[in-house]
């Protein structure tokens, strides 16, 4: 059973005088956001948004510009207030917190990061990342300790001393993380922080990220506007419009079975080698269905081997692949046709 971390229940985000009352009639009358803005001159920010974040899980929501994730990921740490809905972290409902609860939870549970990394610039790089410590009333060599660690995990030891004109964008970016890492909070907000970055600098900061996350069992919820990137970062990903979570599964999920024509179009360029795995394309086996294969001749793979991998294996052989489950007995058949249909994204 996975233990969610962040708990999300039907929130809404409507930017304007008479939002709260809008709720029922944007939900009975099934009002866009056009028309929302238009009758009432309010904005919906966020449509009764509801998601859970399981314990060292990324969770990626993305969308187009002016879809509501960044609105949203700043109700995760009360940053914005939300016109209606609840908020739980560990169970916890944060939206009852006081000031002085939120401002602890803020400092010790909550780290965020966004596009712009806004570090002060009369500060070295290891005050920077010390800041959040300091807040906390930590003594300076402690603190220090801690960001030091914190540097050496992002690989910019050596670069304690310098200041934040003296990095470039990737490095900088790193800072940040390392500065929001420094409290070792339970979960993390990233809001875009590597798209203003070169691709190749990105990749390397994705790739970062990831092994950093995946060792320290950090849960993480971060905004993109690249598909590319949610599916190569995400455990899952939410896909939003107009305030509206439309779609949350998987990176195989979305991509082989798009909700609508919106997330179809979101995928149709995203090739589907490394997403989709044996287990969704083979076929169940049974030996008494196939007495003209030649078993030992069949290339093997696992139920988790990616299509690419499959690819591979298929290769050079006429034979079908045997698809084996944990205990390496053989669970299904995948035959050329069924790789075709899958690189097609089983239609």
């Amino acid at each position: 059973m996975h233990e969610n971390v962040v708990s999300v229940r039907d929130v809404w985000k409507i930017f304007g005088r008479s939002g709260a009352a809008l709720i029922d009639r944007i939900a009975n009358e099934d009002l866009t956001k056009d028309e929302v803005r238009e009758r009432y001159g309010c904005v919906v920010g966020v449509s009764a948004a509801s998601f859970d974040v399981r314990k060292g899980e990324i969770f990626c929501i993305m969308g187009l510009s002016g879809s509501g994730k960044s609105t949203l990921i700043r109700h995760i740490n009360r940053l914005l207030e939300p016109t209606a809905g609840k908020i739980f972290i560990n169970g916890e409902d944060i939206t009852a917190l006081s000031e002085p609860e939120l401002r602890r939870l803020r400092a010790r549970r909550i780290g965020m990061v966004f596009q712009n990394i806004a570090l002060l610039p009369h500060r070295t790089v290891r005050d920077n990342v010390a800041l959040p410590l300091e807040v906390q009333g930590m003594k300076r060599s402690k603190r220090f300790e801690v960001a030091e660690e914190s540097l050496r995990l992002v690989n910019l030891v050596g670069w304690e001393d310098k200041y934040a004109h003296e990095l470039s964008g990737g490095m900088q970016q790193r800072v940040g993380l390392a500065r929001a890492m420094a409290a070792d909070p339970d979960i993390l907000l990233m809001d875009e922080p590597f798209s203003a970055l070169d691709p190749l600098i990105r990749r390397q900061l994705q790739d970062q990220f990831m092994e950093l996350a995946s060792g320290m069992q950090k849960t993480t919820i971060f905004i993109t506007h690249d598909l590319d990137e949610a599916i190569r970062i995400g455990h899952r990903i939410a896909i939003m419009k107009d305030g509206a979570i439309v779609q949350t599964g998987t990176p195989e999920e979305i991509v082989t079975n798009p909700i609508d024509a919106y997330v179809a179009d979101f995928v149709a360029g995203i090739s589907k080698l490394k997403l989709i795995y044996a287990r969704s394309i083979m076929r169940p086996f049974d030996w008494s269905s196939y007495p003209e294969i030649n078993m030992d001749a069949c290339p093997r793979a696992n139920e988790s081997d990616t299509l690419d991998r499959l690819i591979d294996l298929s290769v050079g052989s006429i034979h079908p692949l045997l698809i084996l489950s944990e205990d390496n007995s053989v669970s299904g058949i995948i035959s050329k046709d069924d790789l075709l249909r899958g690189i097609q994204g089983g239609k």
